[in-house]
């Protein structure tokens, strides 16, 4: 039992209070020159989690039914972490695009409508933006998008969206050095056109059926100048709200080039919203470019995609503070572990009691019945299996362990759980920072949605500063 006890606890930051506080002062993000504040829409797929899951036994009731059954991050949470929630039509799928939906699903979505659907028709949801988009990303290898124009309009209007993205083809080969239309593949050049011939008929079409959404003329291009000459073309045609699509490779001095030609070529009242902005820890980054809306699923998605970055707090200052969530994989199926025990590197009931072992000391140290140490050297004796692929007696000082025993120890010594007081992290407890299953992982971004969520707010406060005119050039100047 031995070893230093945990320190440093704060006050809980108190996030489901802090927003309440938010709507009840009226509390607004700053404006844009466009006249709207910065929205976080949040790019949903089916990202749900159970909430009578049993973390001691670690499955969920026999009868339960995943859809029905399951909370979303507004519902477990109890307010909505984000301004709005994104739908691909890709996400959605049908019998061109194979989705993630199952087939009831979709069609439930398109008999109840996107707002029923998510259920966000309550109301205290009433005000949260539906964006809905093609999906661009499911039919990248297609010639041309299986949609079309007309299809992508009735879909938005029947499923009850507030803002509906044209169909645009993604164009991948960016070069940031290319001035002008110049440049650009015949591939390229192709889905420029396609980008802008559908947006055309899109905005007609949603004219035509006097539709109840918001369209949005999609940017796609191979370098700044093209993406800008897009954009011009986009605001000729009457679109008022452009979205910059194929920004997710790109890194941020790319995508501020980008926002940057856009904006010396489209009036400032036009709105602008980056779809799947990779980039949402850098957000602040980005205040002088004037951005109406973007959405990302980062957040969520780090809680289980980043080895080391993936569980948030607020920071000090305007920061982010990051932690390592504690890898406790389940022993009979994890394919790592299995392979190695048909290789007869371990026995299956070792890994079995070295996990049970890993659990047991981590829920005791959260109830401060074990030591940091005896319980990090639980932790790591089940982890040698899968970094080293040897028993721990025969790896203990590789320095992938130590590298991997420095992130964990700060970990447990800042129980970073009990500095949160949303409702995941008072519900879950530590089981929020193990990495372990979906009922886990999913709590554990939704966490992150939240905090992510409470960071945009505090950023905001800063941003009443109304940037200067040459803010963004100066920006770019200074990254490159």
């Amino acid at each position: 039992m031995g070893g230093p006890r945990p320190c440093l606890e704060r006050n809980p930051v108190d996030l489901a209070a802090h927003h309440q506080a938010q709507r009840s002062s009226g509390a607004h993000r700053a404006r844009s020159r466009a006249g709207g504040s910065m929205k976080f829409i949040f790019a949903d797929s089916l990202d749900y989690v159970d909430p009578a899951f049993d973390f001691i036994a670690d499955r969920s009731p026999a009868e339960r039914q995943p859809y029905w059954d399951d909370a979303y991050p507004h519902e477990i949470l109890g307010y909505a972490p984000y301004d709005g929630v994104l739908v691909s039509r890709g996400i959605v799928g049908d019998h061109r695009v194979k989705g993630k939906y199952t087939a009831s699903q979709a069609r439930r979505f398109r008999l109840v409508g996107a707002r029923k659907f998510l259920r966000l028709d309550k109301p205290e949801f009433a005000h949260l933006d539906i964006f809905g988009d093609c999906g661009a990303f499911t039919y990248v290898q297609d010639e041309k998008p299986p949609y079309t124009p007309v299809e992508m309009a009735e879909f938005y209007d029947e499923c009850g969206f507030t803002h509906g993205a044209s169909v645009d083809h993604i164009i991948f080969d960016f070069d940031a050095g290319l001035a002008g239309l110049a440049g650009g593949s015949t591939d390229a050049r192709q889905r420029f056109d396609i980008t802008l011939e559908n947006a055309e008929g899109f905005l007609r079409e949603a004219k035509v059926m006097d539709a109840g959404f918001t369209p949005m003329g999609v940017i796609q291009g191979w370098s700044p100048g093209s993406m800008a000459e897009a954009a011009r073309r986009l605001v000729a045609m009457g679109y008022d709200y452009l979205a910059l699509g194929g920004m997710v490779p790109l890194k941020s001095p790319e995508i501020k080039l980008c926002l940057e030609a856009i904006r010396d070529t489209v009036p400032a009242s036009t709105r602008l919203h980056i779809l799947g902005f990779a980039k949402a820890d850098d957000i602040d980054s980005f205040h002088g470019y004037d951005i109406s809306s973007f959405d990302t699923t980062s957040p969520l998605i780090r809680a289980f995609k980043d080895a080391k970055q993936n569980y948030y707090l607020p920071g000090d200052g305007l920061a982010l503070r990051y932690f390592t969530s504690i890898r406790v994989p389940q022993a009979i199926e994890n394919p790592k572990l299995q392979r190695a025990v048909k290789k007869g590197m371990f026995r299956a009931e070792e890994l079995v009691r070295l996990e049970a072992l890993a659990l047991g000391s981590l829920r005791a140290f959260d109830r401060d019945e074990a030591g940091l140490e005896e319980t990090l050297h639980h932790v790591l004796v089940y982890s040698a299996p899968l970094v080293e692929e040897k028993p721990y007696e025969d790896c203990a000082a590789s320095p992938s362990l130590a590298r991997l025993a420095e992130r964990y120890r700060t970990t447990l010594a800042e129980r970073p759980w009990k500095q949160c007081s949303c409702k995941i992290c008072r519900d879950a407890a530590i089981d929020v920072i193990i990495f372990r299953g979906s009922n886990r992982n999913k709590r554990r971004g939704i966490h992150n949605l939240a905090v992510y969520q409470d960071h945009i707010e505090r950023l905001d406060l800063k941003r009443a500063v109304e940037p200067s005119d040459d803010l963004p050039r100066r920006l770019c100047a200074a990254e490159q």
